[in-house]
């Protein structure tokens, strides 16, 4: 399955590399931006965004200048939204295909 955010072909990394545990999905575009991908059904809300925000400083431990955003395949709530986008996290549609 390959993943896309704003028709940009995302490429899965170790999330291990970036500092992260292994169940979170880390990926990268062509422009060297990493996306936290949440690929379920079930819409992110507050609790979710203070995981995104902590999981966000531990990228930037690692990689200073990295641009993080969130690739999320369910509704984002409002709330969450303006918090992460307020921390500098930009939100955008994943697609899967």
């Amino acid at each position: 399955m390959m993943y896309y955010v704003n028709n940009q072909r995302i490429k899965l990394l170790d999330p291990a590399t970036v500092g992260l545990r292994r169940g979170t999905k880390v990926g990268k575009d062509r422009h060297n931006n990493f996306y936290l991908m949440l690929d379920r059904k079930s819409r992110i809300i507050m609790k979710d965004g203070f995981r995104i925000q902590k999981q966000k400083e531990m990228i930037l431990e690692k990689n200073q200048n990295a641009a993080v955003s969130l690739a999320a395949g369910a509704p984002v709530c409002g709330k969450p939204r303006a918090f992460l986008e307020k921390q500098g996290i930009a939100v955008f549609v994943l697609e899967r295909r």
